[in-house]
């Protein structure tokens, strides 16, 4: 009965979507996974598939339309972040770096801002800083992605309904009270944390993780911090308020930032968490839908591949064991900082103790066994790293990485059956899922410059 079941709700979605393209959008969802490539997708599908004994594959898979997108620069064929959500947000291919403008420095206009300007509430969110690439690029105008100031002072003046992530770069420098103060300017509530999302009572509202401290990114799935914001109830908290102060027609952009800061680190486990929980939090536009399947439209895609991640490896070769990511209870980036707090540490840590504490935190040794030569090669890094200290640190866009926990990860990965290409981007396409108004017009093989302007024309606006 329950697979019956199954069959008539994927019939459902199919037959709404294909009625919902006569039809033109009031409510658009934009779902960007920064980073989340296919490689990453797979992995965390047959994580879902395989161990977690998921009936049904993830939401965004689900979908009826399936397509790809490509995702070059205008300077390079592996585009960075800046780059990549400028063509996500404006359909203009621009230069490395470089947000909200072409690359002869003209300032593009978002999707967002055209659909504003015509009377639509926007809601730009990320489980990073807000001021970020991606968000940024849907309301920032500068020649380089590091200009923190500018583009806050832009935030701060958009008019947009709803902003939210991790925190704002530019409140960590000497800007911090002139930023505020703008903030006030324009009517924009300041808030912050999950009592924050609680306290809303502004038509215009920038909810943050926190004001000072770690404004990167609001922690890792895999680390579960109870107390911090994370994407699935920024993106309630978003759509509770478009629906209170623009019911009639809202666009919203939902950024799972985290999955690109995992992926960056190669942390596999911590990656295949966060797109999950991006699924989760893209439950909250799925469920809108079902309520208004003639009038909204989502889209789900990525601004880029990052990491090169691949599901299989020289180790374990013809298989995978992704429940070997069940015994990692803290992220790669976590692990390093407590073993850079040893190395401060006046203590005297042994071999016994990290091999103890590799047990409690990744199931090393016990649920995982460990051959005496990847234990030799582990003590060795050890003894390079916290007796010797001449090791290197792994240095990644956002993070840098002591040694010992780059081959802990490593081994990890390893034993999983997941292989990494490069810490960095890489050219590969990106997935592409949509259902509701006009997703039909999303098949086949997309550019990402091609999205905001088919947007605008579903919608009419210009």
């Amino acid at each position: 009965m329950k697979h019956f079941k199954n069959i008539l709700a994927a019939a459902a979605i199919a037959l709404a979507a294909i009625s919902a393209d006569a039809q033109t959008p009031k409510y658009i969802f934009y779902y960007i996974g920064d980073g989340m490539g296919m490689g990453p997708v797979m992995a965390a599908q047959t994580y879902n598939r395989v161990i977690r004994g998921a009936e049904q594959p993830l939401l965004m898979m689900q979908f009826p339309t399936v397509a790809w997108c490509q995702t070059w620069s205008a300077s390079s064929t592996t585009t960075d972040s800046a780059a990549a959500g400028t063509a996500l947000s404006t359909g203009t291919k621009t230069r490395n770096g470089m947000l909200g403008m072409g690359p002869d420095t003209i300032p593009a206009t978002s999707v967002a801002t055209i659909l504003h300007d015509q009377g639509w509430g926007v809601g730009i969110t990320t489980n990073v800083s807000a001021d970020d690439a991606t968000p940024g690029a849907f309301y920032a105008h500068v020649p380089n992605r590091g200009m923190s100031y500018e583009i806050d002072c832009e935030a701060a003046r958009s008019g947009y309904e709803f902003l939210a992530g991790a925190g704002l770069r530019g409140l960590t420098g000497d800007h911090h009270d002139e930023i505020i103060e703008l903030m006030q300017q324009n009517d924009v509530q300041m808030l912050y944390g999950r009592q924050g999302a609680d306290m809303i009572d502004s038509r215009r509202v920038c909810l943050l993780n926190t004001e000072t401290g770690h404004v990167w990114n609001v922690g890792y799935t895999i680390d579960s911090v109870a107390t911090r914001l994370d994407l699935p109830l920024i993106a309630s908290t978003c759509l509770a308020h478009l629906e209170k102060y623009s019911p009639d027609r809202f666009f919203m952009m939902v950024e799972g930032g985290n999955i690109d800061h995992a992926l960056h680190a190669n942390d596999g486990g911590a990656a295949i968490k966060e797109i999950i929980n991006f699924d989760e939090a893209l439950r909250v536009a799925y469920d809108f839908y079902l309520q208004h399947p003639d009038e909204t439209l989502i889209i789900v895609t990525a601004d880029h591949d990052t990491g090169g991640l691949a599901l299989g490896n020289d180790v374990i070769k013809y298989a995978s064991n992704l429940a070997v990511f069940d015994h990692q209870r803290k992220s790669k980036e976590a692990f390093s900082e407590e073993c850079k707090a040893m190395l401060r540490d006046r203590r005297v840590y042994t071999w016994d103790d990290m091999r103890q504490k590799l047990s409690d935190d990744f199931g090393l040794f016990t649920a995982i066994p460990v051959t005496e030569k990847q234990e030799q090669a582990l003590k060795d890094k050890f003894t390079a790293t916290f007796e010797l200290r001449n090791s290197e640190d792994q240095k990644t866009l956002y993070a840098n990485f002591d040694a010992f926990s780059v081959a802990v990860l490593r081994l990890i990965n390893d034993a999983a059956g997941i292989g990494f290409t490069t810490t960095s981007h890489t050219g590969n396409p990106v997935p592409l899922f949509a259902i509701g108004v006009g997703a039909d017009l999303f098949r086949g093989l997309n550019n990402n410059s091609d999205i905001a302007p088919a947007i605008l024309r579903l919608t009419g606006a210009k």
